[in-house]
């Protein structure tokens, strides 16, 4: 059964930007959350896990990418460290410029 985001994940009212994406439960730090980009020629899709990450300079999680063939990439979500419920879950943006 597809589901669009992992359990314990919300989106919810970001103070960052609009919308964001939250942890309804505590997380240990270095877990794999799931698929966020994909590449496919030339092409990046986010998935709903990727739609609603907001950046911080002090992000609590990291993209890491994954070469899957010669034809694209991939990119999933990992914890930096322990994040509180109810915290936001930020990655520092590097495929987005930030505007301050």
């Amino acid at each position: 059964m597809y589901k669009p985001l992992p359990d314990g994940l919300i989106i919810a009212k970001s103070r960052i930007h609009s919308q964001g994406l939250f942890t309804t439960k505590f997380i240990e730090g270095n877990i794999d959350l799931g698929l966020t980009h994909i590449v496919v020629d030339d092409e990046l899709i986010r998935t709903p896990l990727g739609g609603f990450i907001n950046h911080s300079d002090e992000a609590n999680c990291i993209k890491v990418k994954e070469t899957v063939s010669a034809d694209g990439d991939r990119y999933t979500l990992f914890t930096l460290r322990d994040i509180k419920a109810w915290e936001e879950l930020t990655i520092k943006y590097t495929f987005y410029e930030v505007k301050k």
